[in-house]
């Protein structure tokens, strides 16, 4: 058999391979070359059938009417619900002892930083003895009064010298309520002296270092009054109506422990430029969350009868939210829908979907328009 022979026997119909040989001894090697390309001719146009279509194997769900509860999610800050800003009310003194640290939690009358208070104890004694010198001298008006009079009674004086008895005596009475008054406002200062907690709370910032010369009124601490915090999210004018005092909030912490909290006040007025309003939830058990922290909050609305399907049949896509609806023939159309919130294992469908219409559950994430598909169990009406 030629070489001829050979092509024509084994190399497929579209190709026509043409070589001659003229020299005997190159004839294996020519044989050997017409195999080579007569492989690659067949491998590039065998087969002239169409290769057989597949199809992606998924599981279908209905959209069903459930009932929701209806929530507002709104963007908020964490933040003290009355935090108080502590000073004294003398100056020039030297802080001697401060006894807290941000964090610490205190009680009602808890000392919470120590003046130097030798200055303010001299000036109380001081006070004191103008005090005792002033009852002195008022006791012995008095007398040297109760003896004019007497002497007035006999004639041994003139009631000009009376008058002057009684005026001394009226004097040194003042001069005693002066001086006590003068002793009791040093003793008050002396009180000043040590900074106490005006009510139970936490330390949130303190400003002042031991050795520090304190001015009066300036802050030297901050306390979080009895520890509450609360959560103030901005909500459109348009949710604003459908919320109100006493509903519930649900946060996350940092950690993504769930926070409950309770509104307590919604805002009478709307920001005319964001057309929003400020919600107010006090959160009594604010685990990991601390002032200043941002949070995300779900605000529980109601309920209501809504149409839902299986979260794992939506497929967002450029922004949009689209399902795959099984069509004739095992093919899924690709149909936008307008998505609400998750509920658990499911989402709200606004519209774009029917209750009753089939969807592909398992293995939409992977279709395009017009597929072909193979449904298997695990369809659930």
């Amino acid at each position: 058999m030629d070489a001829g022979q050979w092509l024509r026997g084994n190399c497929c119909d579209e190709d026509r391979i043409v070589l001659r040989v003229k020299s005997p001894k190159v004839f294996p090697f020519a044989i050997a070359l017409m195999a080579a390309l007569a492989l690659a001719a067949c491998s590039r146009g065998g087969g002239t059938g169409a290769p057989a279509a597949s199809s992606l194997t998924v599981t279908l769900t209905a959209a069903e009417r459930r009932a929701v509860d209806r929530e507002v999610v709104a963007s908020g800050s964490v933040a003290a619900w009355q935090e108080m800003s502590l000073g004294v009310e003398v100056t020039g003194l030297r802080a001697a002892n401060v006894l807290v640290e941000p964090g610490d939690k205190v009680v009602a009358g808890q000392a919470l930083v120590e003046l130097d208070r030798r200055t303010l104890e001299v000036q109380t004694r001081q006070a004191e003895a103008s005090l005792a010198q002033a009852r002195a001298n008022a006791e012995l008006a008095i007398s040297q009064e109760k003896r004019g009079a007497t002497l007035l009674d006999r004639n041994l004086i003139s009631t000009n010298d009376f008058e002057v008895l009684r005026t001394n005596r009226a004097r040194a009475e003042a001069q005693v309520a002066s001086a006590q008054a003068e002793y009791d406002a040093s003793k008050l200062r002396l009180g000043f002296a040590t900074l106490r907690a005006p009510d139970n709370g936490i330390i949130s910032t303190r400003n002042v270092q031991p050795g520090q010369i304190v001015v009066g009124g300036s802050e030297l601490l901050r306390l979080i009054r009895r520890g509450r915090l609360e959560w103030r999210a901005e909500v459109s004018e348009t949710d604003l109506t459908r919320i109100k005092v006493g509903s519930t909030v649900d946060l996350r912490g940092p950690s993504g422990e769930r926070v409950s909290g309770v509104i307590r006040a919604v805002s009478p007025a709307i920001d005319p430029q964001t057309r929003t309003a400020l919600v107010y939830a006090d959160l009594e058990k604010p685990g990991a969350l601390r002032a200043g922290m941002f949070a995300e909050g779900r605000l529980r609305v109601g309920k209501a009868e809504v149409t839902v399907i299986a979260r794992q049949s939506v497929v967002f896509r450029d922004g949009y939210s689209y399902v795959f609806v099984l069509g004739e023939g095992g093919k899924v159309l690709q149909r936008r829908i307008d998505s609400g919130l998750p509920q658990g294992d499911f989402i709200e469908v606004r519209s774009g979907l029917r209750e009753g219409e089939k969807v592909v559950a398992r293995g939409a994430g992977f279709l395009s328009d017009g597929d072909i598909v193979k449904v298997v169990a695990g369809f659930s009406s």
